[in-house]
């Protein structure tokens, strides 16, 4: 692919919240957007949205009524992929499923330039299977936005196996020039964040199933002693279960059923019940009103050993990262601190709080339970023998 040009026109298929918020996130950078669903109500309701989010940010001062609407001019809802036809990329933004995007691109494959973009928002899905189906995967690539776009600094950028590099190189420009945070993934599942995140939930769900401390005491620990704006059963809870535990259970698959993704089936029970979260009003905590609310056990010595046991999970997933060329290290502290919104990056944090500790809290949990979800990564030996250099 030789047109390094800049993206004038996109077109962003699927008027759901991710969709609508890309859409917001590239008009407000110039770009004229195609906005496509297959449903007249889904446009209405994202526009609609899409007013109300610059009314807002009017009177708040943040855009004057002549942004507002010069941004809401650049974004035309769409019915038909035809309209798409001079589009210099196409953002697909639906469900999580790899026959419904693959019939996507397919479609979108024969209206389309040869040099126009074709990128996917998969969280987890793999690029090269998704990619399969194109006449040309050398124009495919995974530009993964965080929910919600507008506000999420990060952009995962993840080539596939057949992807151009011409193409990655003009994404990563992209990228930086709609004033977000682009980092370079391996097409891996969960690609950077997703799998570095897991062991936030599933360690925090292990020290829960172990009796060893509650759902407030444990969310408790990882913010006020942590450091973490969320604890990991309020953001299970915000993210909803139908999503988080959907998003693990394919890592692990994906994974040939490694140990250390392991889904709980205490956040199964809570899918398979309905308790998705806030948005059903019940999940880890009862969100109804007037439901009483549970104190936490503010112990310093047991809060400091939630936080490291959880810490020493997700500094090795880390390590491991790295160790798999998954992102290089600076590309994955700058995807968890602005992806996720972690206090610190993981290589950093593991260098002031030691790897040898963190070593030797992995060591000790293997030992204890016999559970190869502990073994340490080689990196993690190495790096506790001799730091590197961040």
């Amino acid at each position: 692919m030789q047109n390094a040009s800049t993206i004038h026109k996109a077109t962003v298929i699927g008027a759901g919240a991710m969709g609508s918020g890309i859409a917001q996130v590239l008009a407000q950078a110039g770009v004229q957007v195609f906005l496509f669903d297959t449903k007249d109500e889904a446009l209405d309701r994202a526009m609609s949205k899409l007013r109300g989010t610059m009314e807002r940010l009017v009177e708040k001062g943040r855009l004057t009524s002549e942004e507002g609407e010069g941004i809401l001019g650049r974004i035309h809802p769409i019915l038909y992929l035809r309209e798409a036809a001079e589009s210099d990329l196409v953002i697909e933004a639906i469900y999580e499923s790899l026959e419904a995007k693959r019939s996507v691109f397919t479609l979108i494959d024969d209206v389309v330039r040869p040099d126009c973009i074709l990128a996917t928002n998969t969280s987890s899905l793999s690029i090269a299977a998704i990619s399969s189906g194109v006449t040309h995967p050398e124009r495919l690539i995974g530009l993964h936005f965080f929910n919600p776009a507008p506000l999420m600094p990060l952009v995962e950028i993840v080539p596939s196996l057949a992807t151009d590099p011409a193409v990655v190189a003009r994404c990563e420009a992209e990228v930086l020039r709609w004033g977000k945070v682009g980092v370079v993934a391996k097409d891996t599942p969960g690609f950077i964040v997703n799998r570095v995140a897991r062991p936030f939930y599933a360690e925090a769900l292990n020290i829960l199933e172990e009796g060893i401390a509650d759902v407030p005491t444990i969310d408790w620990a990882m913010t006020h002693l942590g450091g973490f704006r969320m604890g990991p059963f309020e953001l299970m809870d915000l993210i909803g279960h139908d999503v988080n535990y959907t998003v693990t259970e394919t890592v692990w698959t994906q994974f040939y059923y490694d140990p250390r993704f392991r889904p709980n089936l205490t956040q199964k029970r809570l899918l398979e019940a309905g308790w998705l979260g806030r948005k059903t009003g019940r999940g880890f905590y009862n969100y109804h009103e007037g439901s009483p609310s549970k104190e936490p056990k503010t112990d310093l010595e047991l809060g400091q050993k939630i936080v490291e046991r959880i810490l020493a999970l997700l500094i090795n997933e880390a390590s491991d990262a790295v160790y798999r060329q998954v992102a290089s290290p600076s590309d994955l502290e700058v995807a968890m601190t602005q992806g996720v919104n972690y206090p610190k990056g993981l290589i950093a944090w593991g260098a002031e709080w030691g790897f040898g500790q963190a070593l030797k809290t992995l060591e000790a949990l293997l030992s204890r339970t016999g559970d190869p979800r502990y073994r340490p990564c080689p990196l993690l030996r190495d790096w506790a023998e001799q730091p590197p250099i961040i």
